[in-house]
């Protein structure tokens, strides 16, 4: 299977967003999901709501919302560009930021299972022997979650690789810059005669969407009997 080099450069290019959309978010997203599975406070009903909202809203009102906002002219965008000098809008580090926001769902919900199955009393335990709560947590209950977090990193990868809608809306679709798998093959059908081309990426799509599935699957239950 020969590929253009237009779209090596949109696998390529996807790879690089996806792999970033997971490496921003991972912290904050098992932050959350311990806050939303051990938390009791007020509002936390609405912080679950927040973290599951892009999962119901259309992609196309989050890439515009994410346009209001991180745009050249929006509030956090023009503080970020005038102050730091980081750009979103129609770059490929505004897909990444949509990818993030379009999986960290997928990846809070993995981790927040993890950490409700989680037995109190080996925390408590190590407690009781001196152990900071900083340190329970970094080395008896992030072990034991472990296989939720990676399989929510896959997940969350899978996803920031193929969102559409908030990435096109966002940052557009301008090859070797923001043109992903999704949109490049969206720009495919479009043409005369780019159906040949439209099938290779979609062929590459779903062979990584089943890889990452497959993935998943297979190193969660491998840590998991690890960790048993």
């Amino acid at each position: 299977m020969d590929l253009s080099p237009e779209e090596l450069t949109a696998i390529g290019l996807s790879l690089k967003v996806a792999f970033w959309a997971v490496a921003a978010s991972l912290p904050f997203g098992i932050l959350t999901a311990y806050v939303l599975s051990r938390g009791r406070f007020p509002g936390i009903s609405i912080l679950d709501a927040l973290v599951y909202l892009p999962l119901t809203l259309p992609p196309v009102v989050t890439g515009f919302i994410l346009l209001i906002l991180f745009g050249r002219r929006g509030p956090i965008g023009a503080f970020l560009a005038e102050h730091f000098g980081i750009v979103f809008a129609f770059r490929w580090t505004g897909a990444a930021l949509a990818g993030a926001i379009m999986g960290f769902p997928l990846l809070v919900r993995a981790v927040r299972l993890s950490f409700d199955t989680v037995d109190r009393r080996l925390e408590a335990a190590a407690g009781t022997l001196g152990a900071s709560p900083v340190w329970v947590f970094l080395t008896v209950t992030l072990p034991i979650v472990l296989p939720g977090v990676l399989a929510g990193v896959i997940m969350a990868f899978a996803r920031a690789m193929g969102e559409f809608g908030a990435t096109i809306t966002f940052v557009s679709n301008i090859p070797g810059e923001t043109q992903t798998l999704p949109t490049a093959i969206y720009t495919l059908t479009q043409v005369p005669g780019g159906d040949a081309a439209a099938f290779r990426l979609v062929g590459i799509s779903v062979a990584i969407s089943m890889g990452a599935l497959i993935a998943s699957e297979y190193l969660a239950r491998r840590l998991g009997k690890r960790v048993e």
